[in-house]
């Protein structure tokens, strides 16, 4: 097998959504890097994803937020229904500047962050097979191998590949863990349109959790949560026996309304998985850079979704990565390696408590809002929608700054 050697500024390792913005981001500040991706075409996993207010100010760093807002209306309000008791609360949604939170097409928010690179930027079906690190004039850089034999140098690598990261393992950062619930998504389509409002619909149940929200007239969001299921229960990449059974087993119990939208499911964008998180503690104490390696997005702090947050995370990752690498550029647009290492330590330090409360704070709002029957669980889940939710919002108002004004730069 031929040997291909290239050098690159940085290496981004997965092109979703942390890997794309965080590209977006270094162009931004005039820094080249090149995005390793294994699959053949951007990932459409989790077909939709609802995006706060704090993502929205960092998509408006990058540049981006506008061809997205104009496609996709804010949420106002939602509402939250005890399938035993019938009771439904309201839950108003704080808005900012941008509005309320928007749902979107993950696929549409990919595009959107791929539209602003070079053609060149992303590598796809590129699999990681080695990495090293060596000292080379004096300055540390990471040697990468792909599996068609290319070699790449590069002076920074940002792993945003995911909660199975390999780029963490290498950092030894803890492994993630199983939050003992697992999640149903899919995306419903009306060719004729739907009809609905468009409100947050949620239900709850013991060890259970449903919802769905309106993308747009004629395609509707929507998920289940539970405990996860007996062992040996594996439903692989079966999308009709997951439908079928949370029509038919988990949620037959469910409003009329929801088992409505299950139906109407686009099989193809099913998908079911264990909701994995890694321990706060992890992030808070771990390593998550050396001198030139780091992670961000769920290769960093992957957290289940209660709040909504793990796309914000990574997009507010993205900025905050670029702007502390913004000003180590020299005049012929190349990195100064000597301060890379104390770049990478002050982005790390900007993020690592912050990420560990919102991991911290999705894990325990899941566990109230799905575990225990009894009437103080049944009490706590009423003061926790009443009281504690909306507190929680203030997470989501959160400004993660912006970047310096370098645009065009790097081509």
């Amino acid at each position: 097998m031929a040997f291909t050697i290239i050098e690159e500024e940085v290496v981004i390792v997965g092109a979703g959504i942390g890997g794309l913005a965080t590209s977006v981001a270094l162009k931004r500040v005039g820094v080249r890097a090149l995005v390793l991706e294994r699959a053949a075409d951007l990932r459409a996993t989790g077909a939709a994803l609802t995006l706060f207010p704090n993502a929205w100010r960092a998509l408006d760093a990058l540049g981006v937020a506008d061809k997205l807002t104009a496609l996709y209306a804010p949420l106002e309000r939602g509402y939250v229904t005890d399938v035993k008791t019938k009771l439904t609360q309201q839950v108003l949604y704080a808005a900012s500047e941008r509005g309320g939170p928007r749902p979107l097409h993950r696929k549409a928010l990919l595009q959107a962050l791929a539209d602003e690179l070079p053609s060149d930027t992303i590598r796809f079906s590129s699999k990681l097979t080695s990495i090293e690190s060596k000292v080379e004039d004096g300055n540390r850089i990471s040697v990468l191998g792909l599996d068609d034999g290319t070699i790449i140098k590069a002076k920074v690598v940002i792993g945003c590949d995911g909660v199975h990261s390999v780029i963490a393992r290498r950092l030894k950062l803890g492994s993630p863990v199983h939050s003992g619930r697992f999640a149903v998504r899919g995306l419903s389509v009306y060719p004729e349109g739907h009809g609905l409002a468009r409100t947050v619909q949620q239900y709850v149940d013991v060890s259970k959790r449903a919802g769905f929200v309106p993308l747009n007239d004629n395609e509707i969001y929507w998920f289940f949560v539970c405990k996860t299921p007996p062992k040996g229960k594996d439903f692989g990449s079966n999308p009709e026996s997951i439908q079928r059974e949370v029509m038919e087993n988990w949620a037959k119990d469910f409003p009329v309304s929801y088992l409505d939208v299950v139906q109407h499911s686009d099989l193809s964008t099913l998908s079911w998985a264990p909701l994995m998180f890694r321990y706060p503690w992890d992030v808070v104490l771990g390593t998550l850079n050396t001198e030139s390696t780091t992670v961000a997005g769920d290769a960093m702090h992957p957290t289940t979704p209660e709040l909504g947050q793990g796309g914000g995370m990574a997009l507010e990752d993205a900025v905050v990565l670029g702007r502390h690498m913004g000003n180590l550029t020299g005049p012929n647009g190349k990195l100064r390696p000597v301060d890379v290492g104390q770049a990478l330590g002050k982005y790390i330090g900007e993020r690592r408590w912050r990420t560990a409360w919102i991991i911290t704070a999705s894990f325990l709002s899941g566990w109230i809002q799905q575990d225990g029957s009894g009437w103080w669980m049944k009490l706590l889940r009423d003061v926790f929608y009443k009281t504690i939710l909306p507190k929680l919002s203030s997470v989501a108002q959160y400004d993660c700054g912006s970047l310096p004004n370098k645009k065009g730069k790097s081509s």
